[in-house]
């Protein structure tokens, strides 16, 4: 502990001598240093829909740098890393509990936050070989497709950027999850708490095209990917059992997944879009008797398959009004949560794809530190993303000032295939229901300093529909709807 707070202070003493963004080291290396700091207040009010008291609230902060060493724009080591966050404030207080069963630190969300005073959440080296016009990226780094649906997460792995034309070809080698905890090579180790455990990895392969068209100046991404996870024998899969928080109820196992998609941009005008369309096709090889005692798995045949439909619009009329709107259509399983297939609508993302404020903003209690919000928390278990979920929302944004902006929306919200009831023996069949709700948002940011700082006013009513109160509590006798409210301070560097 001692080491690590040293080491911390010494990099705190650095970094408070860079006084400028770009910093000459040598004739031909250069140090760019930007990041930013942001604190937030978040109230939340009846998030279990009035089953029990949840009414939380709880002040945020972290600051995050990003910092790039660069040799004349050949060679590139590209870092972004986090210090001084925690709840109420920063959190210098070591772990209340031990991580068991070689478990990620993400274990410690259900004491506070992360306990890391320093987190690195990327490092590595990007460097350019001119002969095979392509640039490598080795370490650990961020790896998205599309909108954020599918994945958008930090693995450790290898990217190649080819230029192909006039696009760019991505393929990439992600090592997901290393034996066990990555503490282990081995097919197997010594049994775990459950008797069992396969300590063989999981990984990601990854294909995508990026292209301009001048056709609605649009920018098009082609895309595919396969991830496998070979350690089955022991019941478990990486997904969602070891990643030591809760998704949805009635989950499959990811153990093979196929993915491809095509997602792009484009403006017509005084109107820009944003799509995506895409198709996901796999496997749970793990064969289930039961849900698990929390319900965390489906019971299917082994074959998993989905998809997401997205499209979002906005219509600058003026420069100070600018209407818009959001469809979105992820998949549903439409056996039920029992038998046939099993329903997937995305890989393991982190949370970044909004697009209400109660609902289904996802953000996730993951390795680097992000607080839960929104309906999709480990705690409640509603859907994130597009899962199971047909969505239209219209919006308006109004821009009184150059300095203030001023946005509303409205949200309808069903689920795409029927939702069941649920107790402590399981599904019930014969008790089901789409309409998941309603929900107004509203969102007020105010620049200050050329836009350095932004502070932010935002918040959210969901009032819950039946398949609602199914699929949070196991019954619609609760409907009560849910709100939040949250203040944040930005400051950029």
């Amino acid at each position: 502990m001692e080491r690590r707070t040293f080491y911390l202070i010494v990099l705190t003493i650095f970094l408070s001598v860079v006084t400028f963004s770009q910093v000459k080291i040598t004739d031909n290396l250069t140090l760019n240093l930007n990041g930013t700091f942001n604190t937030w207040f978040q109230y939340q009010q009846d998030f279990w829909v009035n089953k029990g008291t949840y009414n939380d609230a709880y002040i945020v902060q972290k600051k995050s740098f990003k910092q790039e060493n660069s040799n004349q724009g050949d060679v590139k080591i590209k870092t972004r890393f986090d210090m001084a966050q925690g709840w109420w404030g920063v959190d210098n207080e070591p772990p209340l509990r031990k991580v068991y069963g070689g478990k990620s630190a993400s274990l410690l969300y259900n004491n506070k936050d992360v306990h890391y005073l320093f987190h690195v959440d990327q490092a590595y080296v990007w460097f350019r070989v001119p002969a095979l016009k392509t640039a490598f990226s080795v370490g650990r780094m961020q790896w998205l497709v599309g909108n954020r649906i599918l994945i958008d997460n930090n693995y450790d792995g290898v990217q190649a950027d080819i230029s192909v034309g006039d696009g760019v070809l991505k393929l990439g080698w992600a090592k997901v999850n290393e034996g066990v905890d990555a503490l282990s090579d081995a097919d197997s180790v010594a049994s775990d708490y459950n008797n069992s455990w396969d300590a063989r990895d999981a990984d990601l392969y990854l294909a995508n095209y990026s292209k301009a068209l001048k056709f609605g100046n649009t920018k098009l991404d082609i895309y595919t990917f396969y991830y496998i996870d070979r350690s089955t024998r022991d019941g478990n899969a990486y997904i969602p059992n070891l990643l030591d928080y809760k998704k949805v109820r009635f989950s499959p196992q990811i153990t093979n997944l196929f993915g491809i998609g095509v997602a792009g941009s484009s403006k017509f005008g005084k109107l820009s879009l944003d799509y995506e369309v895409n198709y996901l096709k796999g496997k749970d090889k793990i064969n289930n008797a039961n849900y698990g005692p929390t319900f965390d798995v489906d019971i299917n045949n082994g074959d998993i398959d989905g998809g997401n439909i997205y499209l979002k619009g906005v219509y600058s009329a003026t420069d100070k009004v600018k209407p818009g709107f959001i469809l979105g259509v992820g998949s549903g399983d439409p056996d039920g949560p029992w038998g046939g297939k099993g329903n997937v609508t995305k890989l393991r993302t982190a949370g970044f794809f909004y697009i209400t404020e109660v609902w289904e903003d996802s953000i996730m209690p993951d390795e680097e530190g992000i607080t839960p919000q929104g309906l999709g928390a480990p705690n409640v278990r509603g859907y994130r993303e597009l899962e199971n979920t047909i969505i239209g929302q219209a919006n308006l944004t109004f821009i009184p000032f150059t300095n203030l902006s001023l946005f509303v929306s409205y949200s309808y919200i069903r689920a795409n295939k029927p939702i069941y009831a649920w107790d402590a023996a399981g599904p019930k069949p014969n008790l089901s229901a789409k309409d998941l709700g309603w929900e107004v948002d509203f969102k007020a940011d105010y620049k200050m300093h050329d836009g350095k700082v932004i502070l932010t006013l935002r918040g959210g009513y969901f009032k819950p529909g039946k398949a609602a109160g199914y699929l949070i509590n196991g019954t619609d006798e609760y409907k009560k709807a849910a709100w939040e409210l949250k203040g944040e301070v930005w400051f950029n560097f």
